[in-house]
């Protein structure tokens, strides 16, 4: 009875089998048993599964070798300075300097959230200028907390890892000393001819719309410290408020640094839409001229509210005939 059994039992019914593949190999596509049968092709989708497996190891060698062989690459092109981006190249001739350029941040209490976020875009620009500079400063940060230390967190977690910067929790009257510290504020009756790069010079970081008049003059005057404005009037008419923004304001001092010139300074610095035009000479002595400064300008920074337009006949003569343009040093907006 077993005899007239074996037959059936090894008999594979539709499979035919082809010259040169053993006995097992045609066992393949049969499963252990209890289980379906699986067809070649899913047979070779599961080989090749089953291969991409082992060659995970292989695979993720090969992507270390790769990143390591890049990487000295750019190392080669920086050295021969044959190749690379542009960026790169300069910031292989970069100078320090060693003037201290501060970011005061204390006037975090008087800001709306808007404005808190319109003063970290402009500490963002500012510490990507500098970075990018050919002399760039000591940048230094303080008073940094509340409002701003807290959207610096929730928006830009990076901010950490920043290079170049000294982020202070303290007030820069506790970091620097007296005699070295000097507030930029339009309302001071100092004009900057040039910078001392032994001096720590002091950005007011308040964009408060022109709310607090003269209150980083008030500040400077209560500290004892020096105080003086950029000399944006002797080189600068301007038909519109005459306010700089943080990030004009240290921008400006950057590309001092590099040319010595403070009209190429403005005059690359500030945006268009204010139509800025330069102050000639000629008018210097002009009735205009010699009208008190308008209040307002303060250290600190306002939106973006600079420009010029040079080529503007029109905007040469609103200039003229409107209120003389007052220092520098930001009143945030």
């Amino acid at each position: 009875m077993s005899s007239e059994m074996l037959p059936a039992t090894l008999e594979t019914p539709n499979m035919e089998r082809k010259p040169g593949v053993s006995e097992e190999e045609g066992q393949k596509p049969r499963l252990d048993a209890g289980t379906e049968p699986v067809s070649k092709r899913q047979m070779k989708k599961l080989l090749k599964q089953k291969q991409w497996e082992e060659q995970r190891e292989l695979r993720k060698e090969k992507r270390k070798e790769k990143r390591k062989r890049k990487k000295l690459e750019r190392q080669c092109q920086l050295e021969s300075g044959s190749d690379g981006s542009d960026r790169k190249r300069i910031r292989r001739n970069v100078v320090h300097s060693s003037l201290r350029l501060i970011i005061d941040c204390s006037f975090d209490d008087l800001m709306v959230l808007k404005d808190i976020k319109k003063l970290h875009k402009q500490i963002q620009r500012c510490y990507a200028e500098n970075r990018r500079a050919s002399h760039p400063v000591q940048f230094y940060l303080t008073s940094h907390g509340g409002q701003l230390k807290k959207n610096m967190n929730e928006n830009d977690k990076g901010w950490v890892n920043w290079k170049d910067i000294h982020i202070k929790p303290e007030h820069y009257s506790e970091l620097i000393k007296k005699e070295d510290l000097v507030y930029l504020t339009s309302d001071s009756p100092n004009v900057l001819k040039d910078l001392d790069e032994s001096k720590a010079y002091v950005i007011g970081g308040l964009v408060d719309h022109n709310h607090h008049k003269g209150l980083t003059f008030k500040q400077a005057s209560s500290y004892g410290i020096e105080h003086a404005q950029l000399p944006l009037a002797d080189f600068v008419k301007m038909n519109s408020r005459k306010v700089l923004a943080v990030n004009h304001v240290f921008e400006i001092i950057l590309e001092f640094l590099e040319t010595r010139d403070w009209q190429e300074a403005f005059f690359t610095i500030l945006p268009r839409r204010k139509g800025a035009v330069p102050a000639h000479k000629g008018c210097e002595s002009s009735p205009q001229d010699q009208q008190p400064r308008p209040e307002g300008w303060d250290s600190s920074s306002e939106g973006e509210h600079c420009g010029n337009d040079p080529d503007s006949p029109q905007k040469e003569e609103q200039g003229q005939q409107g209120s003389p343009v007052s220092s520098v040093s930001p009143v945030p907006q």
